[in-house]
């Protein structure tokens, strides 16, 4: 199906103005598989007709559209370097900076379907911190409802299983629920679970010890990148850590200096202030 040129940049102004995501160069083709389930369940005959709708932006549409049009690839442990520099080198350097409070503050900024803080969750468990009396808050974000719901139930199927846990893993956290696996209720409990917009403040969430935004911002428009990139820079503890995916940079985000693993940035010496665009 082909749309005009002025549906399509409807669709990119709406996205990028209610989630910072790019998409410009986005084909007819991939616009009419994410949206073609949204223009059945609001009854537009084809997705042309709903983005003809979407003129108005009526609230419900277009929040539904902008769920539709986000990417929500995951897997358990995906990059696992990631994951080994977080249990070998920033988990013992916080649990060592946080031996008098015993309490740690970690929130997964884009979860998806919640693979990644149930990872996070695993290796804490597997660290027996509350065994010895921490304080655990981990946050798990995303902007996409459906996504947030998968979270918050812990099934996954036996594919999404297959990729990235280790039998090991899999059998200490996972029960099995009819042909899909069921994550162990204490790991399912251990998550603060809400839907969230990277674009709105940050207050609620305190100062974090670190921060995991991975893979999200080469979907974002340069302008969505910085504001963001600053707004998580400012929710880190003066020694916390951010990291992003293995393909992404925090350019000069102020206070952000590269750690040893591509991606990761702790909070540091001042460097040379972020540039807005204009």
């Amino acid at each position: 199906m082909g749309f005009t040129p002025a549906q399509l940049a409807l669709l990119s102004n709406v996205v990028q103005r209610r989630a910072g995501i790019a998409l410009a160069s986005a084909k007819p083709a991939f616009v009419t598989g994410k949206l073609a389930p949204v223009a059945a369940r609001f009854g537009f005959r084809n997705v042309s007709a709903l983005l003809d709708e979407l003129a108005d932006e009526p609230e419900e549409l277009a929040a539904a559209v902008t769920e539709a049009m986000t990417t929500n690839e995951t897997s358990f442990f995906r990059d696992r370097a990631c994951f080994n520099h977080f249990q070998n080198e920033i988990l013992p350097a916080l649990i060592e900076a946080r031996a008098s409070a015993r309490r740690l503050r970690i929130w997964c900024a884009a979860a998806s379907t919640g693979q990644e803080p149930y990872s996070l969750a695993m290796i804490l468990d597997e660290e027996k911190l509350l065994e010895q009396g921490w304080k655990i808050d981990l946050f798990a974000t995303d902007l996409s409802e459906s996504a947030v719901d998968r979270i918050r139930e812990g099934v996954y199927t036996q594919h999404e299983i297959e990729r990235g846990l280790t039998a090991a893993r899999l059998s200490r956290y996972f029960t099995r629920d009819g042909t899909n696996w069921r994550i162990a209720e204490r790991l399912r409990c251990a998550l603060r679970v809400r839907r969230f917009n990277l674009l709105d403040h940050y207050g609620w969430l305190g100062q974090l010890d670190a921060i995991f935004c991975r893979n999200v911002f080469l979907y974002f428009d340069h302008q969505s990148k910085l504001e963001v990139l600053m707004r998580l820079e400012r929710a880190l503890a003066p020694d916390g850590w951010l990291v992003l995916g293995a393909s992404e940079s925090a350019g000069s985000c102020t206070r952000l200096v590269s750690g040893a693993v591509r991606g990761v940035y702790v909070r540091g010496a001042p460097q040379r202030p972020m540039r807005m665009a204009g």
